[in-house]
């Protein structure tokens, strides 16, 4: 993701200049996150087509791009399966970034497009004509588009010139421009004369703020779809666009590392009333919500919202092994689940939305695995719970050590025997302890009470100012020996 950050960086400052306040409410932000985009996966096998197949537009060429950048076994089929699907469309700049990609990959080494020396090399030819060709037929079209929407204009039609205005950030879309197809979506804000126009205009700036990674941007429209007149009102709104900002808004909060916000988002969606979306699939939303849920959840919400959610069960059927990970989990066998989810990490970790946040989500979930696996027992043999949980006894220690420290456990190691003790609270201190610090502050309210009924009775004004009026408050004072002057 590192890589498409930077392509986005180039496209923002290439048409920086007068942005519309409108299109735009926060600056573009960079969520880069470096030490967790620097890995690399080496997986034995991956059926990239199917992948590829499964997205359409930019979301099928970012997300090939992405698994070239961090599985090198698969880059150059990720690249030349790109290029095929970039020709497709008229982006000829990211035509020459993925042909750049492959020639580094290839050791520099390209095929002659003259034809004098050919070589058989299997890559695809640079084709220079097509870039040209391509570059001067989308002028030709945005000539004609401008020309359109003039004419709309001037004849004061207004769902014509709304609708110009999608077309022309349409095609800049599709000529990769996402800053110029932001703009122009933004300004059909003004000619929409329904609450469908206003949320389909909000959609079409989120799906770009999403290609963009401006998420601030993506929830402030969201919030604005949300918002709209009738949204609530009428029904049919509501089964056509819910699940969409739905899972928009989960996309949004675990790119923000809100795990929990996300997973209650991705739950809420409902596959009757699913339309297709660009950015992601059905199959996303099981992977997405289910490992967050399971990373955040306690075992009465996961129980309440996970397994007996029956709208989310119809995603969780799609992939078969987040279901039974989650099963596995409630049913507290630990290292089914977390054997299931080592089983398919490599496949997550090419994800380019959830791919930074496995380690994180799975380092979650093992903790919880922990704490659940110990709240039982008083005591637990270090050495079962090692194999339980797949791991060396001394990594077991240092975890076990890490949620005691963070006070996750309650609980102190037995390094000699290899047993862990739970540690249970002194009740009569406790109890103690809280009565002497109600008792503090009872007699430090009671202070200030008596002090202020003084002051009425004498008819006193304080003339400290705000700042030592609050630094004195609560100061234990002798109200018997108060002056009165003259």
């Amino acid at each position: 993701m590192a890589s498409l950050r930077s392509l986005n960086r180039t496209l923002r400052n290439a048409q920086a200049g007068a942005i519309d306040p409108m299109q735009v409410d926060a600056p573009p932000e960079e969520n880069d996150n470096n030490e967790e985009d620097l890995y690399e996966v080496d997986i034995d096998s991956f059926d990239l087509d199917t992948y590829a197949n499964s997205y359409i537009g930019l979301a099928r060429i970012y997300r090939l791009m992405y698994i070239a950048d961090h599985c090198p076994r698969l880059r150059s089929d990720a690249l030349r399966l790109a290029i095929s699907h970039v020709i497709t469309t008229m982006n000829a700049n990211l035509y020459q970034v993925l042909h750049h990609k492959l020639q580094l990959c290839h050791g520099n080494i390209l095929p002659d497009v003259t034809g004098a020396n050919p070589v058989d090399t299997g890559l695809p030819v640079f084709n220079a004509i097509w870039v040209e060709t391509t570059t001067q037929k989308s002028a030709m079209i945005l000539e004609k588009l401008d020309g359109d929407l003039k004419n709309y204009k001037s004849n004061s039609i207004k769902e014509s010139i709304r609708r110009g205005h999608n077309e022309i950030g349409d095609h800049y879309v599709n000529c990769g421009d996402l800053i110029e197809a932001t703009k122009s979506y933004s300004k059909a804000r003004d000619y929409c004369t329904s609450s469908s126009h206003v949320i389909s205009m909000c959609l079409n700036i989120i799906k770009v703020g999403i290609y963009l990674q401006n998420w601030s941007h993506v929830i402030n429209y969201i919030i604005k779809a949300e918002s709209t007149p009738d949204y609530v009102e009428h029904p049919e709104f509501l089964t056509s666009y819910s699940s969409k900002l739905k899972c928009m808004t989960g996309l949004a909060e675990l790119a923000g590392r809100k795990y929990k916000l996300a997973a209650q988002n991705f739950l809420k969606t409902n596959l009757d009333y699913w339309d297709s979306c660009d950015v992601m699939t059905p199959n996303d939303i099981a992977i997405y919500g289910g490992l967050c849920a399971l990373a955040t959840f306690n075992r009465s919400e996961l129980q309440n919202n996970v397994i007996c959610n029956n709208s989310f069960k119809l995603f969780l059927e799609l992939e078969p092994e987040v279901r039974d990970a989650i099963f596995k989990f409630y049913e507290s066998k630990y290292e089914v689940c977390l054997t299931i989810l080592n089983k398919i990490k490599p496949i997550l970790l090419l994800d380019m939305y959830i791919g930074s946040h496995i380690n994180q989500l799975y380092s979650n979930i093992r903790s919880k695995a922990m704490i659940q696996y110990f709240c039982p027992y008083d005591s637990a043999d270090l050495r079962k719970m090692a194999l339980c949980f797949n791991t060396p006894l001394p990594d077991l220690e240092n975890e076990l050590m890490q949620l005691i420290l963070d006070g996750h456990i309650k609980a102190r190691i037995d390094s000699i025997n290899k047993i862990l003790y739970a540690k249970h609270p002194n009740q009569r201190v406790e109890t103690f302890e809280k009565a002497m610090s109600m008792a503090q502050q009872y007699s430090r309210y009671m202070h200030i009470l008596i002090l202020k009924s003084q002051m009425i009775k004498h008819q006193l004004n304080s003339k400290l100012g705000k700042v030592e009026r609050l630094n004195n408050i609560g100061k234990t004072i002798n109200v018997d020996f108060v002056k009165i002057s003259g």
